[in-house]
């Protein structure tokens, strides 16, 4: 028997895609209906796959596969960069969107041809639909790429499939196909863009803040790899092994990602990290603020683990007390969006970095912090965090940082784009900080009418709506540099079937809700 809630969420991914494709209406978007209809299929194969255990890697268990909402994430950012890039003009980054488009495709396929091939017996529609829509692709991809854009292409696949093999190895129940698509295909586009740019420096051209992002990716996903390598040979909990770790993450930071980053940027890394960050006087103010909050964050996690250990040992952080952080994030994040962008960048940038060096530590038990953070953080661990990773704080930063670091500068004269896509830096913002939040927090205390198929609730859905239209008020007032142009009715439907698709899906809504609006916002 189909889910219900299933349904409904193939349905909402489905108006999106049609949406954009309304908008656009070429061989892409075309490309993008044809995926999605392949996918919806394809999803239920891989579900049925989790429930027969007849995956090939371990999946998060307490969730469907989402290979059609995560399928066409990748692809529709593509589509609209590269609409938005062709209205202003700019080829470079109009051709870059459709590599992005044909490698979101190529990936999603390879997950769909997977599930049907390991499916028994062989599911003979699937199989039609997916080889149809792949040919579809195949022959678009043929007939708009250039012989370096295929070949770009084709690294990103391999590249995606090297790093499923291993990854989803080394950490079985941390992802579903879909979170392992969104995940995974991320670093692939990551790691190639940066084995790209490193063949290609040329001195003055690319902005340092864009390379400083691709090495800080890489280097942390590189640094987690050689670990836990090596971790197989050695017991990580010894303070021998954990004077190493700390040894050799010196070795490697000032010895490999420090040089790769001077190679890129043309000048010391420290020295223009430093000089980037106390710029101006704003600037020190907004560092200011920001340790500020961080260290509120830290109370709050001190504080619930004292009252844990005064109460009883099985406590639990309520829903409530979790959506503290989103509060603490939303009052981060805005303060930077209107005032100093480009801080906001490398700061979200740092804070990543920091964060998952910090899972490395509680992950591998290394001394003096690993079982202390061990015991810090289980408090907040929920049904999501089912593998040995704990990774929701992780994308709750990746979902606030991600429309700011997507975010079409170049295509963007004047630092903003026009209509709605002058909302596109604020989608995590508005999309997870606020209706995320919101739904959450009046849904478990208001919430009477449960949305069918699901434990969400119709009160927290409609006050989310209600909340993050208020909030786009508050950014027209605070905000100068955003105009709408009249386009509130394009933004209210975003913003609903958004809040709509919160209630809906079982993936990780910190990661998908925020790319779902940018691209809703970018359309």
């Amino acid at each position: 028997m189909l889910n219900k809630a299933v349904l409904v969420e193939s349905l909402i991914v489905f108006i999106i895609v049609l949406f954009v494709h309304a908008v656009v209406w070429d061989r892409y978007s075309w490309c993008a209906v044809a995926l999605a209809i392949q996918a919806f299929y394809a999803q239920f194969k891989w579900d049925r796959l989790l429930q027969l255990g007849g995956a090939v890697f371990q999946f998060r268990t307490a969730a469907n596969s989402g290979l059609l909402p995560a399928s066409m994430v990748i692809p529709l950012l593509g589509i609209t960069m590269k609409e938005r890039c062709k209205s202003a003009g700019i080829v470079y980054f109009e051709r870059f969107g459709i590599v992005v488009a044909s490698a979101g495709m190529l990936v999603a396929l390879f997950l769909s041809v997977i599930a049907v091939g390991i499916t028994k017996p062989v599911p003979t529609n699937t199989c039609i639909l997916t080889g149809v829509a792949g040919s579809i692709i195949i022959y678009t991809m043929k007939h708009s790429l250039t012989v370096s854009e295929v070949i770009e292409v084709l690294e990103v696949l391999l590249i995606f499939v090297y790093l499923s093999m291993i990854l989803l190895y080394l950490l079985p129940r941390c992802f579903t196909p879909g979170e392992a698509l969104l995940v995974l295909g991320g670093i692939s586009f990551v790691l190639n863009q940066l084995i790209k740019r490193s063949l290609n420096v040329i001195e003055g051209r690319g902005d340092p803040i864009d390379f400083f992002l691709l090495v800080a990716v890489v280097g942390v996903v590189l640094l987690g790899l050689f670990f836990t390598v090596l971790f197989i040979f050695m017991d990580s909990g010894t303070w021998i092994s954990s004077m190493f770790f700390h040894m050799m993450t010196a070795v490697l930071g000032l010895g490999v990602i420090m040089p790769w980053l001077y190679r890129l940027i043309q000048r010391n890394p420290l020295f223009w990290l430093l000089q980037f960050l106390f710029q101006t006087q704003a600037r020190v103010y907004l560092l200011v603020y920001w340790t500020f909050l961080a260290a509120s964050a830290c109370g709050i996690v001190f504080y619930q683990n004292a009252k844990r250990s005064s109460e009883s040992k099985k406590h639990q952080a309520s829903t409530i007390t979790r959506k503290y952080f989103h509060f603490i994030v939303v009052a981060t994040y805005v303060p930077g969006l209107i005032y100093d962008r480009q801080l906001l960048y490398v700061a979200a940038v740092l804070c990543l970095a920091v964060f998952i060096f910090l899972e490395y530590i509680r992950y591998f038990r290394i001394k003096p912090f690993g079982q202390t953070l061990r015991h810090l953080l289980c408090l907040f661990l929920d049904e999501r965090d089912s593998g040995p990773l704990i990774l929701t704080h992780i994308y709750l930063l990746l979902g606030m940082s991600l429309p700011v670091w997507l975010f079409p500068r170049s295509c963007a004269p004047k630092g903003t784009l026009s209509g709605a896509g002058a909302l596109v830096p604020y989608s995590g913002v508005l999309a997870v900080g606020v209706g995320d939040t919101i739904a959450s927090v009046f849904g478990s205390t208001m919430g009477e009418i449960k949305w069918p198929g699901t434990k969400k609730t119709f009160e927290g859905t409609m006050t989310a709506i209600f909340a993050q239209i208020i909030a786009v008020a508050l950014i027209l007032i605070f905000d100068s540099s955003v105009n709408l142009n009249s386009s509130y009715a394009w933004i209210l439907a975003s913003v609903s079937l958004v809040s709509l698709l919160e209630a809906y899906t079982t993936q990780i809504d910190n990661l998908l809700l925020p790319l779902y609006l940018q691209i809703m916002f970018m359309a």
